[in-house]
């Protein structure tokens, strides 16, 4: 006798389809960028919104313990074959797999910034990263300001309306929900250990922040997460949003995180661009107050990271994103600076 496929089955075969469709083909992607995501991210913020915890955490978590414990109890309980046990099992990792990107990962397949936008590709040379960084360097020094708390109500408040201001110039989504609320990581130590400041969580829409943020990082780093929740994919690309909606507050503190963000990132470029001299003349020429704060960070994070945990992570991260078309991996959130100087020589 045939055997009938079950309607889960034939629904799943169906999804899958169109997951790979989507991501082979560029119109569809664009279909779902623009017109399908913002209606998904709006029903599952809007519900994740109302538990105070980070529920994709959660989620997660108790999806890796099933996986782990399940065979246990179909074994023993239900006596079932092993074959019939990994079927189970493949069978929900297929499910999540469709779930997470219907829900946000096709976003990795939309056109990119410059598409987007339509801001021209600027070659990134050695004297076009000097002219930025000599521009940067005198307005992050002049936007410095000492940051001793986070006002988060204020920062949820300027970096929506941020973002509502940009939206149509920049290619980039308006927010689903006036106050979008970013969740504290349920695993604070263990994310700490990595190195982790934030994440988005793409089975409800939500984002969360590592709660050992220090006040200076928090405003850029919402930002940044709240970016990825509006269907930006590229770590480069969120940073740019970050970048340019934190720069343009009102609010002193706000607009040095902003400043302060890409510090790491252009201090990264000019090592491999500048000779020593060079690079120890950029570290004289900013503040000494901005220097020392980093270095504060650097030991912060320092006292909380395992090279180990940390260097496993930054593995699967790499093969994550390059697995989803991002093909320099975890070098693409240095990729901003590209991005800065490109849409720098497009400003009228």
């Amino acid at each position: 006798m045939k055997r009938k496929i079950k309607p889960r089955h034939a629904a799943l075969c169906l999804l899958l389809l169109l997951v790979w469709l989507t991501q082979w083909l560029p119109g569809l992607a664009s279909l779902y960028s623009r017109s399908l995501y913002p209606a998904i991210s709006y029903t599952l913020s809007g519900f994740s919104n109302l538990f105070p915890f980070a529920l994709g955490d959660l989620f997660i978590f108790l999806c890796l313990m099933g996986v782990a414990l399940y065979p246990l109890y179909a074994r023993r309980r239900k006596r079932m074959g092993w074959r019939r046990v990994l079927a189970r099992e493949v069978e929900f990792l297929l499910w999540i797999y469709v779930w997470f990107y219907l829900a946000w990962g096709l976003n990795y397949a939309q056109p990119d910034f410059y598409q987007r936008t339509g801001v021209p590709y600027v070659a990134y040379t050695p004297e076009r990263f000097q002219d930025f960084v000599d521009e940067y360097i005198v307005r992050l020094n002049g936007s410095y300001t000492p940051v001793e708390w986070t006002d988060r109500e204020r920062v949820c408040d300027e970096i929506v309306s941020g973002y509502a201001r940009l939206s149509d110039s920049l290619g980039v989504h308006r927010p689903p929900h006036s106050r979008p609320r970013a969740k504290t990581m349920l695993f604070t130590p263990l994310v700490s250990m990595v190195g982790v400041t934030g994440s988005m969580g793409p089975f409800f829409c939500e984002f969360t922040l590592n709660g050992d943020l220090l006040p200076a990082d928090y405003p850029a780093t919402y930002a940044h997460e709240l970016a990825h929740l509006l269907g930006v994919a590229s770590e480069a690309e969120a940073n740019f949003y970050a970048y340019q909606v934190c720069t343009r507050s009102g609010v002193p503190a706000i607009r040095f995180s902003g400043y302060y963000f890409i510090l790491g990132h252009v201090l990264g470029n000019a090592r491999s661009l500048f000779s020593d001299e060079e690079y120890a003349d950029l570290l004289r020429r900013v503040r000494p107050e901005i220097i020392d704060l980093a270095r504060r960070d650097q030991e912060y994070w320092a006292r909380k990271y395992s090279p180990v945990v940390g260097a496993v992570q930054n593995w699967a991260y790499d093969l994550y994103l390059k697995g989803n078309k991002v093909e320099s991996g975890r070098k693409n959130y240095s990729e901003v600076i590209g991005l800065l100087i490109s849409y720098r020589e497009a400003r009228p």
